[in-house]
């Protein structure tokens, strides 16, 4: 059986990894995790992923390397569907894999699939005052008559870091450049659906996405879904998508999942002083 066959109202080709849930992605590691000298296991997938030898020695230290490896081949691949990994393990003769989670896996893109169709949902109000109704597209503070806010870039980052991103509008928006950048806590309306809400803004209304990088970035909940989302997205809208930014030297390793991508680093006292030209000339590109 083709993965393409699998169902007829399917086209997983075309359905991002991100749209599998943590139990397929779990269980498929039931499969590939362990060592076995006759199934091909998380290794051989990697290296089909396009992995490198010394990337995959370095997975062998995680607690779940096949979880890893498609967090990793999701973030930098613009081909990493759903309908691409079957196919790498149908090459690696793991049927067994396939037939086994097929139907979870057909369950995660049909979700995945109807969230994507569905509006935004928004939380009543509930006050003694009239009810104010907002359109599905009123979900920014100047969202108006049904027309939605753009924005030049939106702003990934965790709260600890707010002055930076203080400093960051001050600098883009009031200033010459006159960007428009999308900061949740300033500019999105209260009582709305956090995922869905910062979805849509990363994939609609933001042309690109700045993510300020810090140790406490590494531990938010928050920042690691915007990141993966917006890496997620197909190759044409990923194009000069994610820029990372570092203000202040890091204790912990840089995150893999950026370390392809080129830093604006603000760290460096050479280099500071062309910074913000740097930063606002990426993000007034078309």
């Amino acid at each position: 059986m083709s993965e393409k066959d699998s169902s007829d109202s399917l086209d997983m080709w075309n359905i991002p990894l991100i749209a599998l849930n943590m139990t397929v992605r779990k269980h498929l590691g039931l499969f590939l995790n362990p060592k076995n000298t006759v199934a091909a296991d998380w290794m051989s997938i990697a290296e089909k992923m396009g992995f490198s030898y010394l990337e995959i020695k370095n997975y062998e230290y995680a607690n779940n390397p096949t979880l890893k490896i498609l967090e990793d081949w999701q973030a930098r691949c613009s081909d990493s569907t759903v309908g691409k990994l079957l196919s790498l393990l149908q090459e690696a003769e793991r049927e067994d894999a396939v037939e086994d989670l097929i139907n979870q896996i057909e369950t995660d893109c049909r979700k995945y699939l109807k969230q994507r169709k569905e509006p935004p949902l928004q939380v009543p109000v509930v006050d003694s005052s009239p009810p104010i109704i907002s359109g599905p597209s009123s979900i920014t503070v100047h969202d108006e008559g049904g027309t939605p806010e753009m924005f030049d870039a939106f702003i990934c980052y965790c709260q600890s870091d707010f002055p930076f991103v203080h400093e960051m509008i001050q600098q883009l928006e009031q200033t010459d450049y006159r960007l428009r950048l999308c900061v949740f806590d300033r500019d999105v309306l209260p009582g709305s659906c956090v995922w869905s809400i910062t979805s849509e803004l990363i994939e609609m209304r933001c042309k690109r996405m700045v993510v300020v990088i810090s140790d406490d970035y590494l531990g938010s909940d928050a920042c690691d879904f915007q990141t993966k989302f917006a890496l997620s997205l197909c190759p044409g809208a990923r194009s000069k998508r994610l820029i990372p930014v570092m203000y202040k030297p890091m204790k912990k390793p840089f995150p893999s999942i950026l370390r392809f991508l080129t830093i604006c680093d603000y760290t460096r006292p050479c280099t500071q002083s062309w910074f913000w030209t740097r930063l606002a000339r990426a993000l007034s590109l078309r």
